[in-house]
């Protein structure tokens, strides 16, 4: 609780400043998934002594010995950070005491009625704040809908005596983690940053820009809150006309990714979208669906973002019709057919199957009885219900005894000249093998 004479809290701002300005400051991040782990390490290699907190200990141990569970996280960053004492990690809240700066990195998904599930964020928040002093600067990171910071953080840190601007400070800066970039990463992705009041936010931008090359001030944690969303509902929007596209190009005998490149050597006015099986990951199936429900409260219907995810949506269907109708020109049904998926990762590179499209597409051809194997070299295994699949190499035996290869996700590390000699069919759902295209009865392609 916050306590104290005015003076003393009229000082936390400023002991907290040249706290976060001299790198002094102690760092906890809540939550150390893809988002959590990726900002832990990059505050400190910035020279921040950061404490990760995590309720899954599996993650907590690999973490404190050094073993990084991410691909875009290596161990001996990781390693290197832990043996200096600049990083460690713990499935307990206590280190928020002695924090400077909190940082809540947890998941936010979907309910299956596709309403916001922020359980997440409310559980982290219960079990920081007996921990909570004057003087510390929390920040939510984790996408949510607009409001979140305001409506559900901020009275829960009031709830406890703080004000809020006062002796603790309260922001949301989203997170930009794109998995599998590594041209643009913590350091040179510019942090939106939006506080409850001015001095929260110059407090959070002064944090952010001892890791980053560029801080964007916003006047308040809603619109930094919506900037998030309109990020990601800009990319299912323009996915979805791709994808729409591609069906729309079949139906007139027109090649898509044809058309696509053509378009994209316009210098403006055009920005290339690609068609694919889905969209795939935590943010872009997700987020755009929190910001419809939040303005569907005041009574307005975002009609682009509904269009959009259902077009999305029905993509991993679409690509089994096509393989049926693949498997059917040459004789063979789906129902027993060998089917090998390249790729069950929800893009190249990485080793994140959240919402991946594969992973419906996998679901779908099991319910129509064909005989299902993987290869992905990021994900040596797979659970789908109570089935347990393994990762099978991609060789010419393998190729060979499958009656259709579907190329799910063009990861770099397949051998897509291989997989255009051996394969019988090859239905490719990302032009992974655009120069292999002539044979049109071998390789089907959106």
């Amino acid at each position: 609780m916050s306590g104290g004479d005015p003076a003393t809290m009229a000082d936390y701002a400023g002991a907290l400043r040249r706290k976060l300005v001299s790198g002094a400051a102690d760092v906890v991040v809540v939550g150390l998934g893809y988002v959590g782990l990726s900002l832990a390490v990059a505050l400190g290699r910035a020279g921040f002594t950061v404490r990760g907190v995590d309720v899954d200990l599996e993650r907590v141990n690999l973490v404190n010995g050094g073993r990084s569970y991410l691909s875009d996280v290596s161990s001996a960053d990781l390693h290197d950070l832990v043996v200096s004492g600049r990083f460690s990690a713990a499935a307990r809240f206590d280190a928020v005491a002695n924090a400077d700066v909190v940082l809540i990195c947890v998941p936010t998904p979907l309910r299956k009625s596709k309403e916001p599930d922020i359980s997440f964020i409310l559980s982290a928040v219960e079990s920081l704040l007996p921990w909570l002093r004057g003087g510390q600067l929390v920040i939510l990171e984790s996408t949510t809908y607009p409001g979140t910071t305001q409506e559900v953080l901020q009275p829960r840190l009031e709830g406890r005596g703080f004000t809020v601007g006062r002796d603790v400070f309260l922001a949301f800066s989203p997170e930009r983690v794109d998995p599998g970039n590594a041209k643009f990463t913590t350091g040179n992705i510019p942090k939106v940053v939006g506080g409850v009041t001015p001095r929260c936010t110059e407090l959070a931008a002064a944090f952010y820009a001892k890791v980053t090359r560029q801080v964007h001030r916003v006047s308040s944690p809603r619109v930094a809150e919506t900037a998030k969303l309109l990020e990601n509902t800009f990319r299912s929007v323009n996915i979805a006309l791709a994808n729409e596209l591609a069906l729309a190009c079949r139906a007139i005998d027109v090649d898509p990714w044809e058309v696509i490149e053509a378009a994209a050597t316009k210098p403006f006015g055009f920005m290339p979208f690609y068609p694919g099986p889905g969209t795939g990951g935590h943010c872009i199936p997700l987020d755009p669906l929190y910001l419809s429900w939040k303005v569907r409260l005041s009574g307005f219907e975002t009609r682009f973002i509904g269009l959009a995810d259902e077009i999305n949506r029905a993509m991993p269907r679409h690509v089994v019709g096509m393989m049926m109708d693949a498997l059917n020109e040459g004789g063979r049904c789906l129902h027993g057919a060998a089917v090998f998926v390249l790729g069950v990762t929800y893009k190249r590179d990485v080793n994140d199957v959240r919402e991946s499209p594969a992973m419906e597409i996998i679901r779908l051809l099991t319910e129509k009885a064909a005989c299902v194997s993987y290869a992905d070299p990021f994900v040596p295994e797979l659970s789908m219900g109570e089935t347990k699949l393994a990762s099978v190499p991609v060789t010419r035996e393998t190729l060979a005894r499958s009656d259709c290869v579907l190329i799910a996700t063009d990861h770099r590390s397949f051998d897509y000249d291989l997989i255009a000699r051996e394969a019988k069919l090859v239905v490719d759902v990302r032009n992974a093998m655009g120069g292999a295209r002539s044979d049109g009865r071998k390789i089907v392609t959106l």
